[in-house]
């Protein structure tokens, strides 16, 4: 599943191709990719139809786009998308021929490249959403549905002093914190690992136990990993993972731990080790991470 380095990628693009452009026609080819708009298919149409896309936002893996009325800065509306397993959006010229699995097309007042909603799993789709001011920052919005989301360690309001409080207050281990998005979104289970792997922390640590100058620098690595991914275009390992152009993110070139069972630990050589977890895999190199006592 795409997760905040894949996100942004798209969410750049979005804010290069299509903010400031006005929609003048929205296509819907598969209901399922509007069935969280509660409201129905006819009235997303309506509410998109006429209205222009201010900016482009992100928080963890969701992305949104406030919308803006009658020449109005911007109203208290924002189109949501969550791409799911395999949703992409793709940037095209209107002659395109039409990708497999295009569920939604957005097109605009300026003829120019359409907006392409394309999902081969459908587990995907796109809403509109009101806008609700965030709790802890004065002026700041986010849509509605996402509100109980956590900000990621990108996001410029970040608070990394109340996340280590509140880490160090769980009864859990820290793979297990990372990953929950009531405390921070957007990590995910390839950049958990990596971070870990660059901290030197076994995820079975328990997070009560770790310090606070361990989680800080934890979290410096996740914010490293973060922004090394997002350099890359994210981490692409199919053709589901791409760009609004249709381009794979390179980040897996350079994972240290993740997918790499058996291989060497680029740090000390030894066998890089493979656990379930959580109906997932973690990876781990048990001498650099070694695991906790029980």
């Amino acid at each position: 599943m795409p997760e905040l380095p894949e996100v942004e990628t798209v969410r750049v693009g979005l804010d290069r191709f299509v903010v400031g452009r006005t929609i003048t026609a929205v296509e819907v080819r598969h209901p399922r990719s509007v069935r969280r708009h509660l409201a129905g298919q006819a009235d997303l149409v309506a509410r998109l139809t006429g209205a222009r896309l201010v900016s482009a936002r992100r928080r963890g893996k969701y992305l949104w786009l406030p919308l803006s009325f009658g020449g109005e800065a911007e109203a208290d509306q924002c189109l949501v998308g969550h791409l799911g397993m395999s949703g992409q959006f793709l940037v095209a010229p209107v002659a395109t021929p039409d990708p497999r699995h295009l569920h939604i097309r957005l097109s605009f007042g300026d003829d120019g490249p359409e907006l392409r909603f394309v999902d081969q799993r459908t587990f995907g789709g796109v809403l509109v959403d009101d806008l609700v001011p965030c709790a802890d920052v004065p002026g700041d919005t986010v849509p509605a549905r996402i509100s109980h989301i956590a900000r990621d360690p990108l996001d410029h309001s970040f608070d990394e002093d109340a996340l280590i409080a509140r880490i160090r207050n769980r009864i859990t281990t820290i793979k297990r914190a990372l990953l929950d998005q009531s405390l921070v979104s957007g990590i995910g289970n390839i950049y958990a690992d990596e971070s870990l792997w660059r901290a030197r922390l076994h995820g079975a640590r328990r997070t009560a136990a770790l310090s606070r100058p361990r989680l800080r620098g934890l979290l410096s690595d996740v914010r490293t990993v973060l922004a090394d991914a997002v350099a890359a275009g994210g981490t692409s390992f199919d053709a589901l993972y791409v760009n609004v152009n249709g381009q794979s993110g390179y980040f897996s070139r350079t994972l240290a731990v993740y997918g790499r069972a058996g291989l060497p630990c680029l740090r000390c050589g030894t066998a890089v080790r493979r656990v379930a977890f959580m109906n997932r895999s973690s990876y781990f190199c048990p001498r650099c991470q070694r695991p906790p006592r029980l």
